[in-house]
């Protein structure tokens, strides 16, 4: 069996199919969305549409998709928009391993990608309350779930150092931008604590809750997917990296030419979408600004700092644009906390 290539093998498709009771398989074709190192195939059969994914190698250990599989059978239990797990024939189990690798089968849902409407975006709000309500209460103790932020973290800013080292980057040392996010980043995360964060309780939070991961229908979300980066936090930092990443404004192939403001119309229909279901305090909302600053950083500089690029772009060029876009933000928090406020 292939151990470490991103696409399947036939040997290796059969093999892992050939542990569920699908009835005769009529076609599979690849799924290229979403992560590289975790190939997809759609397959079809005389019984339905299903989706088989390999999870990426090095990035998971069992209590880590079991947590992910407990949280997503207890959202469907609860008839939350979320995809059904199927499990094996001879054990019933939603885990397949074979030869060191990790697979999942999910009975495949038809949908639509995000096209970025106000309804769909409230929606999307409104999914991610309804999902943090029903799994708030969720006994996760015998899980070994994953505990992690972005926000004032010591690895976060060791990843900004690397940047500006002479001799541990992994492209010609960008002392400018590392200081400047640097600046940007500690701000940040004085201030978030000064609005009370380490009082406000954790619970399980999605951790990837972007467009990309949800499918829609008449302009609802009709599928939340990919529970790979659930974990404990507080559900403050779920929402606010949702908010940045609906209000992201890219799209041209170079990230260099990428303006730096974000969209402040979708950032507040996804928070009003949210407050539907939850009501949030004042310094929850205002501190929502500083998150976003946090996670943006965060999110671009630990690979840029490993690996020189994010994803296949060019990481000078694409830092450059994550500071002007933090930039943006921390100069203009007066009218994104006015727009926000106002939010019933």
């Amino acid at each position: 069996m292939v151990k470490s290539s991103t696409k399947f093998s036939s040997k290796e498709l059969g093999e892992a199919l050939g542990h569920y009771d699908l009835g005769k398989i009529k076609k599979t074709r690849p799924l290229t969305a979403g992560n590289r190192r975790a190939p997809k195939i759609i397959v079809t059969s005389d019984r339905g549409k299903y989706l088989l994914k390999r999870r990426p190698s090095g990035k998971d250990d069992l209590y880590r998709v079991a947590f992910s599989h407990a949280v997503q059978l207890h959202l469907a239990d609860k008839g939350y928009c979320v995809t059904s797990i199927v499990a094996t024939e001879e054990h019933e189990n939603t885990i397949l391993q074979l030869d060191h690798h990790i697979y999942e089968l999910f009975e495949f849902i038809e949908g639509v990608r995000y096209s970025g409407t106000e309804k769909e975006t409230i929606d999307a709000g409104k999914q991610m309350a309804k999902f943090h309500k029903l799994v708030s209460k969720f006994n996760y103790d015998l899980l070994k779930p994953l505990r992690k932020t972005f926000h004032d973290s010591s690895f976060v800013r060791s990843h900004i150092k690397t940047l500006g080292s002479t001799r541990r980057a992994p492209i010609k040392p960008m002392k400018y931008i590392s200081d400047r996010l640097m600046g940007l980043y500690e701000k940040a995360s004085v201030r978030v604590n000064q609005f009370g964060f380490d009082s406000w309780d954790e619970q399980i939070v999605h951790g990837d809750w972007h467009p990309g991961n949800m499918l829609f229908a008449d302009d609802k979300v009709a599928a939340v997917l990919d529970f790979d980066s659930v974990k404990i936090a507080p559900p403050i930092t779920d929402l606010a990296n949702a908010m940045l990443q609906f209000s992201l404004v890219g799209g041209r192939p170079n990230p260099k030419d990428w303006p730096g403001y974000l969209n402040q119309n979708k950032l507040v229909w996804f928070l009003k979408g949210y407050k539907k279901v939850i009501s949030l305090n004042k310094n929850m909302i205002t501190a929502i600004i500083d998150l976003m600053i946090e996670t943006i950083i965060a999110e671009a500089v630990l690979p840029v700092a490993t690996t020189g690029f994010f994803g296949n772009m060019e990481g000078r060029d694409f830092l450059n644009m994550i500071h002007r876009k933090a930039d943006w933000i921390d100069k203009n928090r007066g009218s994104l906390a006015a727009a926000m406020s106002v939010i019933k």
